[in-house]
């Protein structure tokens, strides 16, 4: 794998390394929104979401468009919810893996040792 692609993976994670950018990704998922629905939606302050779109507008995650004095983000590429689905598909794996060893272990803590 070629070291350009390996850093162009590397970005999109480190756009993606706040829980609030993944939330603006996955309120993307359905269509555009305002910059004000996904604020009111998601809870945040302003100046915040506007570093967060900062962030992900730099690495091509979301594209904006202004409309008067709204501006409209639009996720770049829809593939991008695929990846995050997967991912929570990984998470449940492990999650699940997880819960396996810890059943396992109260049933060893449970039965008298001989």
């Amino acid at each position: 794998m070629s070291q350009e692609l390996r850093r162009f993976k590397a970005e999109i994670f480190q756009a993606l390394a706040h829980p609030t950018r993944i939330a603006i990704v996955e309120s993307l998922r359905n269509g555009e929104m305002s910059a004000g629905q996904l604020v009111d939606q998601l809870g945040l302050e302003q100046a915040n979401a506007s570093q967060h779109f900062a962030v992900l507008r730099s690495r091509q995650i979301v594209s904006s468009r202004k409309e008067g004095n709204q501006v409209f983000y639009a996720l770049r590429d829809p593939v991008l919810v695929e990846v995050l689905d997967i991912l929570k598909r990984y998470f449940n794996s492990h999650l699940s893996q997880t819960m396996v060893m810890l059943k396992e272990l109260q049933e060893e803590k449970t039965t008298p040792e001989k």
